[in-house]
């Protein structure tokens, strides 16, 4: 029987289906562009739009018993209700540590807002569901590629403060493992990186001669706020600030569900170094 991968061609969903498929698993994805979707062969790509609930047919959940949820924007009560009723008995989804409302900063904020829904769409809906909370994505830093480009300094604000980025790939391989194995039924797991590192150290995870300049907040607002909401912006800005004091808190989940600890930041510099200036990665 195939698994459905919803988000099959983000940046987790990728090396989730490299995942599902080393283990062997048939897989189902799904796309808005089929024929854009670059998939490895053997996979069955199929056409829909989660946002859009007249795209989500019958056909899409013919034999599947076992589905990956991406965190869309909207649509996903109604692809949960329509999976179950297709046949899917198993989620594993994909939220954040935000969800959890662990500290004040969460609460409220647009990421606990949203992936807490995410989550409630399956919950309240399925009996065999296993929620996969990352905290923040090493992904994140591909902000800085451009100025690193460029040959600028980046511009951070915080900079003493510490977050445990995870790899995408590790959320893949968790994923990968609640949905090839048993035993994880009604369990969430936090995930984070190895270590806690200060934006100064993630800076030099990337490339040790890269410049780096600390910024106000206000500054930093000048700087991207033509291109990031608000709520985000002040999201980002309060966890930032908040983990100068309290650094992130590494979680076990990758370990629990793989069985080994997950890649470093410098292995997912590595693995993206053609994203930033190569002389500059190592």
């Amino acid at each position: 029987m195939p698994i459905l991968v919803t988000g099959a061609t983000g940046a987790v969903g990728r090396h989730l289906v490299d995942a599902l498929l080393d283990g062997d698993a048939r897989v189902r994805a799904v796309s808005r562009k089929p024929a854009d979707a670059r998939l490895p062969d053997g996979v069955e790509v199929v056409g829909a739009d989660l946002a859009d609930p007249s795209t989500i047919t019958a056909d899409l959940f013919d034999g599947v018993e076992r589905m990956f949820v991406f965190p869309v924007e909207q649509g996903v009560d109604e692809l949960v209700t329509a999976a179950i009723a297709g046949g899917v008995r198993t989620f594993v989804v994909l939220s954040s540590l935000a969800a959890a409302g662990e500290f004040p900063r969460d609460l409220g904020s647009v990421s606990n807002r949203h992936h807490a829904a995410v989550e409630r769409a399956v919950t309240t809906r399925a009996t065999d569901w296993t929620i996969l909370r990352p905290g923040t994505f090493a992904n994140n830093l591909l902000s800085w590629a451009r100025p690193i480009k460029a040959g600028l300094p980046v511009r951070a604000p915080y900079l003493r403060s510490a977050q445990a980025p995870i790899h995408e790939a590790d959320v893949a391989d968790a994923a990968a493992a609640a949905l090839l194995q048993d035993g994880h039924r009604a369990r969430i797991y936090p995930l984070t990186g190895p270590r806690a590192l200060t934006r100064t150290e993630q800076v030099a995870a990337v490339g040790r001669d890269i410049s780096l300049v600390e910024i106000s907040p206000d500054e930093f607002r000048t700087d991207v706020g033509r291109f990031i909401p608000e709520d985000i912006l002040a999201m980002l800005l309060d966890y930032w600030s908040d983990t100068v004091a309290e650094p992130d808190r590494v979680r076990s989940g990758v370990r629990e569900l793989t069985g080994r600890a997950g890649r470093t930041l410098r292995q997912w510099a590595r693995d993206h170094h053609a994203d930033f200036i190569d002389a500059r990665v190592h």
